[in-house]
């Protein structure tokens, strides 16, 4: 669990110090220069998600895997399997400028937050906890402050875009339901 919390600290604190003090992020990337800042964000921000993924792995053998905060409900994988799609379709959907993105205003943030908390949904073990809730923290925290900050996309809407969202998003559900679950992950959850 210790790679757990270190992914969490890195990854969580580096997204949240940049969602809850904008200006102090401004100011330290105007002192860096734009290329080092992002550069730094990147790296604290992958080294966050490498230690996610090591410590998720290794909680997924051994005393850990009965480690169980809470038993999901019955409803909730099924429950879950709507709300990924409807993830996938939205992380799509911030990458165009369609009407989707345009009603939403976060759809990346929006797709994480329905993501987690429908893995929170199916799984109750520790690890899924502290690795799903990290990622709902950070997408409802940039939501929030995005909203009352008044943030929102300035585009012309065009429909090609949200169709594509939904075509790229349906692809990317069937890929990770039927490949990378089973055979990368070693957790089926279709059938």
């Amino acid at each position: 669990m210790t790679y757990i919390y270190i992914g969490a600290v890195l990854f969580g604190g580096m997204h949240l110090f940049s969602i809850l003090f904008p200006s102090l992020r401004n100011s330290i990337r105007t002192s860096l220069g734009e290329k080092i800042w992002k550069m730094i964000y990147a790296l604290v921000s992958l080294a966050g998600i490498g230690f996610l993924i090591a410590g998720y792995w290794q909680s997924r053998s051994g005393p850990m895997t009965a480690d169980i905060i809470y038993d999901p409900p019955s409803w909730g994988r099924h429950l879950t399997m709507l709300m990924v799609l409807l993830a996938f379709i939205l992380i799509g959907a911030s990458h165009g400028k369609g009407y989707i993105k345009t009603y939403v205003h976060n759809p990346m943030s929006w797709g994480i937050v329905l993501w987690s908390a429908g893995h929170l949904l199916a799984n109750g073990q520790r690890s899924d906890v502290y690795l799903f809730g990290i990622f709902l923290v950070v997408g409802l925290a940039d939501i929030i402050f995005s909203e009352l900050r008044g943030k929102r996309p300035a585009h012309q809407p065009r429909l090609r875009s949200d169709i594509i969202a939904v075509i790229v998003g349906m692809v990317l559900y069937v890929i990770f339901l039927f490949g990378f679950h089973p055979y990368v992950l070693n957790i089926p959850v279709a059938g």
